[in-house]
């Protein structure tokens, strides 16, 4: 976390930063800066204990190769065959482009206030303290949004990956053997090893969860694309586009599965060469390649499959009591389990930042264990309490993707490069306009349908 000496205030600025009295133009900067050395982030991070570019490519690839990606057949019931492919590849472009603008930004404003990095709250805050005059009241708010907003949307989808692998459990078990249990049981005996998985408080530890993930993840693929094709596939019936009623719904599970922008700031902060990230062959780019892929090529075979029927993870879809289904279904449930710890390190980071001023620092380590123990419970209380996996996706993904993932980097950089920086005719203003219209019509769209089906099952 950066120092508050770094922030300019009207009271006492930082010697080393140039700050023009009007931030409406960023000349008088470029030219104060041109007298020092270039600052590179990369002389200041971690070389013993950073992560390389296969640790970075592996934790980036784990935070989009989440649950989402079997629910990619439903989102294609949601928006048909064609209109489905083509909006997923594009839906895959905003996604990866959005993630990019939001590294730029960060890195540029790294070399600008001279700090090694940014978390994706400071970067927010950065973009407007060195924005346009007027909107630097909102520098707080921003950081403030960004935070909250983090935390919310990787505990909601906490409570999603419990009800994933309480589902998976439940179908296997209940169908193989006599034990008859309902569903809210199986999520809450899920709470156990999230308990225990939830307690790594370093990232660096969790890379070797995260490659076993990966391996299940890319094994389950293939048992999943054996089902797919081992028959042959009709496609006669399935519509080349969806009422427009479901459309809302089939961006939202695309973005919710897709988007993983709360790891991003943080897998590229601990890099220790962080230009790796952008560029090509970048962490970013080959990661969203694979991504985008996957997602098209299991969304659109695993629809034509199973129709209108299929379910919110395509492994619940695979034949009961066969051995390779049940196979596929436990190796996806332990790898999610595997994701949890990834997705908890997020929101915890932040709110321990905020709060462990407030201990003793002799008693930090009791505080954090019952702090991510209640969080844990609470989590699995709420998902007991919704168990309805399909449901559950769509509103994550209405809500709170939309927002951090699209809207928040679209204004961090239309603000950053305000106003004299969008290139001929004002492209990546009317570009980042764009985005934050989509943005705005997937969350009020998605999550105005989610709610009325939630409403209607409760």
């Amino acid at each position: 976390m950066m120092a508050d000496s770094n922030k300019p205030n009207s009271k006492e600025k930082n010697n080393s930063l140039p700050t023009p009295n009007d931030f409406n133009s960023h000349t008088n900067l470029v030219a104060g800066a041109a007298n020092e050395v270039e600052y590179n982030t990369a002389d200041y991070r971690d070389q013993i204990k950073g992560q390389t570019y296969g640790d970075a490519l592996a934790h980036f690839l784990k935070s989009s190769l989440g649950s989402g990606i079997l629910a990619m057949p439903m989102a294609f019931s949601n928006g048909g065959l064609l209109f489905g492919g083509i909006a997923t590849l594009v839906t895959g472009f905003i996604c990866a482009h959005c993630v990019h603008i939001l590294v730029k930004t960060s890195q540029d404003l790294c070399k600008e206030v001279r700090v090694p990095s940014l978390s994706f709250a400071e970067t927010a805050e950065k973009a407007f303290e060195f924005g346009p005059k007027r909107l630097r009241s909102w520098s707080n708010f921003a950081r403030l949004f960004v935070d909250y907003g983090l935390m919310a949307t990787y505990y909601a989808a906490a409570c999603v990956y419990m009800v994933f692998i309480a589902t998976s459990f439940y179908e296997v078990i209940s169908y193989d053997t006599t034990f008859e249990m309902g569903k809210r049981y199986y999520i809450a005996l899920t709470i156990i090893p999230c308990l225990l998985i939830g307690q790594i408080r370093n990232l660096k530890w969790l890379v070797p969860f995260s490659a076993i993930a990966n391996v299940f993840i890319v094994i389950t693929f293939g048992i999943v694309l054996y089902y797919l094709f081992n028959e042959p596939l009709v496609f006669s019936d399935k519509p080349l586009v969806a009422n427009i009623s479901k459309i809302p719904l089939f961006f939202s599970t695309v973005i919710f599965a897709m988007e993983g922008i709360g790891s991003v700031m943080p897998v590229e902060n601990s890099m220790k060469k962080p230009q790796q990230f952008l560029g090509c062959p970048g962490v970013l780019n080959v990661s969203m390649v694979i991504v985008v892929v996957l997602y098209a090529t299991l969304g659109f075979f695993g629809y034509v499959r199973y129709g209108n029927g299929v379910k919110g993870s395509i492994t619940l879809n695979l034949e009961k009591g066969d051995a390779w289904a049940d196979t596929a279904k436990i190796l996806m449930a332990v790898a999610i389990l595997f994701t949890y710890g990834l997705q908890f390190y997020v929101p915890n980071e932040i709110l321990w930042k905020k709060i462990s001023h407030k201990f003793n620092e002799k008693n930090h380590n009791i505080v954090q264990i019952l702090l991510r123990a209640g969080i844990i419970v609470v989590s699995g209380c709420i998902g007991i309490a919704l168990p309805n996996l399909e449901l559950f996706i769509n509103l994550v993904g209405a809500i709170f993707f939309s927002l951090l993932g699209i809207l928040v980097p679209s204004v961090c950089e239309t603000v950053y490069l305000w106003p004299d920086r969008f290139g001929s005719f004002k492209w990546i203003l009317w570009k980042n306009i764009f985005l934050c219209a989509f943005a705005i019509f997937a969350l009020v769209s998605g999550s105005t349908v989610s709610i009325i089906k939630i409403a209607e099952e409760l």
